[in-house]
């Protein structure tokens, strides 16, 4: 059975485009995803990357372009400009390694609804009470947004680090078992056909 390392940011746009297709795809194959909630600005800075602020111009507006191109053609709703970014990720993901831990709930939805409240529902991912709210929405005990922080802060700093070991540069990024990587909401498709022996 293959198994995926998830590499997401809480507050990354491409990760709420990714929407809840990563768990169809592994569902479809039986493969196991383990979910691992990174620091994406961290991430930039020791893989060579630039933090959206500090972009280029040109690359500035054709990621606006491409973001809502991207959010038309999936039929999901989503703000360019919400209310709440950039925040603090850390609580968000925090609470996500803790559900993981913790399990009985579905961590697809939980990533899921943690990034549609930042980019679709101007809602801010470093609030305890969406926090929970976002929990709770998932199957788990809001109460996993107040538990756990020494383990989570361990976690999401080791999710880094592994991160860079495996090759990850950007959000959302997925690590077969098989050594082969997918970068983008839009590799989904390849991912798919690689588990299927089609790539």
């Amino acid at each position: 059975m293959a198994h995926i390392d998830y590499y997401f940011a809480t507050i990354s746009p491409f990760t709420y485009l990714a929407g809840t297709r990563l768990e169809e795809v592994a569902a479809k194959h039986g493969a196991s995803v383990t979910y691992k909630p990174l620091d994406i600005m961290a991430l930039f800075a020791r893989t060579g990357g630039t933090p959206p602020k500090d972009r280029h111009p040109n690359r500035i507006e054709y990621r606006a372009q491409d973001l809502v191109r991207q959010a038309r053609k999936l039929d999901m709703d989503f703000n360019l400009k919400p209310a709440h970014w950039p925040t603090n990720m850390a609580p968000s993901s925090y609470a996500l390694i803790a559900a993981q831990a913790a399990g009985g709930g579905d961590l697809g939805a939980l990533a899921h609804g943690i990034t549609r409240a930042c980019w679709a529902e101007e809602k801010n991912v470093a609030e305890d009470g969406i926090i929970r709210d976002c929990l709770e929405a998932a199957g788990f005990d809001g109460s996993l947004a107040d538990s756990g922080l020494l383990a989570g802060a361990e976690t999401y700093a080791k999710n880094l680090e592994d991160a860079v070991k495996a090759g990850v540069f950007g959000a959302p990024f997925y690590v077969v078992d098989t050594g082969a990587r997918f970068w983008g909401q839009d590799s989904l498709t390849d991912l798919d056909m690689h588990l299927a022996g089609e790539l």
